[in-house]
């Protein structure tokens, strides 16, 4: 039910129950990956190695970085930022799969190529996250300050956060990484639903259902895990870049993780990463990232399948 496909009965969900079904797929995946997404940011904002070898480090690995962060900040901070978080992915997820299922069936009414092409996946995977993101960019960039932020807090509500970094950084402060933002969610989200639709045939052929059986839901848990992972690694660089430009004007509140830089740009970013940290500078973080692709990737496409198949029998029910 991903996409436009005029041979199955996706068609008969309406543009609102699509909407309703991301919202709801990103609203339950958002608050089972949380932690992962924390220890991740914080990789990615660390100048210093990921390694037990280098004294400086706070951080080298996913089980002690959640062991320092629990004794350290507590239960509750692997939730930081969960509220613009969870705005993000509730309004991220109606927009991008609402943007999908209309850019797949504009491409199947006003052209030759088929909507389930791995092209046009694409194309307007690549599109639908763009759009989605200029949606809700702000939020994005409170989740990545409030998960950056040790104790104590800098900010210590969404309003105050919000308050003060317009009066101190000026409007254009909530867009900050848009740049490189926009340079990664295309292809990430492109290859996200080309990978997935292409995943997913591989599996029916290799693991055929028996007879009156499908096996629906273990397939798009599978095939949306193994999407999220070719795609994180492809795009994962840029990630970085947008997540330490975010915390740009933030440095002060990082003191206590160790060493902290400026960026001017993206170029600047890259430059610095490079000649700083060299190149696998361009990869922390690579492994919580990975395996939160894997379940939010996973969990995001199970979850709204489920809910547009729920809204679909409930329709059904009712004719």
């Amino acid at each position: 039910m991903v996409g436009y496909d005029p041979s199955t009965d996706c068609k008969h969900i309406s543009k609102f129950q699509v909407a309703v079904s991301g919202s709801l797929s990103g609203f339950v995946t958002r608050a089972l990956i949380s932690p992962l997404d924390l220890i991740k940011i914080r990789f990615q904002l660390q100048i210093e190695r990921l390694s037990r070898h280098d004294p400086q480090a706070k951080y080298h690995g996913i089980m002690q970085a959640g062991r320092k962060i629990l004794q350290e900040e507590g239960l509750a901070a692997f939730w930081k930022g969960h509220i613009p978080a969870q705005i993000l992915s509730i309004g991220y997820g109606a927009v991008q799969f609402l943007s999908f299922e209309l850019l797949t069936e504009l491409m199947h009414r006003a052209s030759r190529y088929d909507a389930r092409d791995f092209s046009v996946h694409f194309l307007c995977g690549g599109l639908s996250a763009c759009a989605a993101t200029l949606a809700v960019q702000p939020m994005d960039v409170l989740r990545t300050r409030f998960a950056a932020q040790g104790e104590p807090r800098v900010y210590k509500t969404l309003q105050e956060a919000m308050v003060t970094m317009y009066r101190t950084e000026g409007p254009l402060v909530f867009y900050k990484g848009l740049q490189p933002t926009l340079l990664a969610i295309f292809p990430y989200a492109g290859f996200q639903f080309s990978f997935y639709s292409s995943l997913k045939q591989a599996y029916e052929w290799a693991v055929p259902a028996a007879e009156g059986k499908t096996n629906g839901n273990i397939k798009n848990l599978v095939c949306g895990s193994g999407a999220g992972v070719i795609s994180k690694i492809l795009t994962y660089p840029l990630d970085l870049f947008k997540k330490r430009l975010q915390v740009g004007g933030f440095e002060h509140a990082r003191e206590t993780f160790g060493q902290v830089r400026r960026y001017s740009g993206l170029l600047d970013c890259a430059k610095q990463v490079l000649r700083e940290e060299g190149s696998q500078g361009f990869f922390k973080g690579l492994s919580p990232s990975l395996l939160k692709a894997a379940l939010s990737t996973g969990l995001m496409f199970f979850w709204y399948e489920l809910f547009c198949t729920m809204f679909y029998n409930l329709k059904k029910a009712e004719s």
